[in-house]
C-alpha cells in the first residue's frame, strides 16, 4: 500500500487522518444535534432528527470500529521528543477513553432505542431497518439507558474537549508536531 495511505513511525497517513476528522465531525456534530432535537417544539421535527441522530449514531459506531481495526494494522507514530514522560504514559489512556466512549455512546443510543416501549424501528438514511438489541423492553430499562447515553455524552464531550485543548497546546506552546501530523502526512512521510 503507497505510504501516503498508511501510518510511519512519525506520521499518520491518509487513512487515519480521514477517519480520525470524519469520526471527531460526526460525534461532536451528534452531541450538538441531541441538544438540538431534545429542544424543538415541533414533533414531526423532534422526530426527524432523532432519527437523524441514529442514523448518524450507527455510522459513527460502524466508522468507529473501523479505525480501531486500521490503528491495531498499522504503525502507531512515535511522539516528538518534546513530549514528557508523563504525557508519554497518559496519551495511550486518554486514546483508549476517547476510543471507549466513541463505542459506549452509540451502543447505549442503540440498546436505548431497543429497551423503548415505543417500539420505533431505526432506519439508518432509511436505507434499511436496524434490527434492535436482544434486550427486553421496559420503562425502567429505558430510563436507565436514557441516562447512561447522556452520562456518556456529557463524559465524551468533556474527554474531547481535554483532547482538542491538548492538541492546541502541542501545537502553539510546545510548537511539536503532535497536531500537524494528524492534519496532513509529510510529503517525504520521513520528516519529524
Amino acid at each position: 500500500m503507497p505510504a501516503w495511505i498508511t501510518n510511519t513511525t512519525t506520521r499518520y497517513g491518509w487513512s487515519a487522518i480521514v477517519l480520525h476528522w470524519l469520526i471527531a465531525a460526526i460525534f461532536i456534530g451528534q452531541f450538538a444535534l441531541g441538544l438540538v432535537m431534545m429542544r424543538v417544539s415541533s414533533q414531526r421535527t423532534a422526530f426527524e432528527l432523532i432519527q437523524l441522530h441514529k442514523s448518524f449514531g450507527f455510522l459513527l459506531l460502524g466508522l468507529v470500529i473501523l479505525r480501531i481495526a486500521w490503528r491495531l494494522g498499522n504503525a502507531v507514530p512515535a511522539l516528538p521528543r518534546s513530549v514528557g514522560r508523563f504525557e508519554r504514559r497518559t496519551a495511550p489512556l486518554v486514546h483508549f477513553a476517547l476510543y471507549a466512549f466513541q463505542l459506549a455512546l452509540p451502543l447505549s443510543g442503540w440498546a436505548l432505542v431497543s429497551v423503548s416501549m415505543l417500539e420505533i424501528p431505526s432506519v439508518p438514511f432509511n436505507l434499511f431497518v436496524m434490527p434492535d438489541l436482544p434486550l427486553a423492553e421496559s420503562d425502567p430499562a429505558e430510563s436507565f439507558w436514557t441516562s447512561a447515553h447522556w452520562y456518556l455524552a456529557y463524559a465524551g464531550i468533556g474527554l474531547v474537549a481535554l483532547h482538542v485543548a491538548a492538541a492546541l497546546r502541542h501545537h502553539f506552546w510546545l510548537k511539536d508536531t503532535v497536531l500537524t501530523r494528524m492534519i496532513t502526512p509529510s510529503s517525504d512521510h520521513n520528516a519529524e
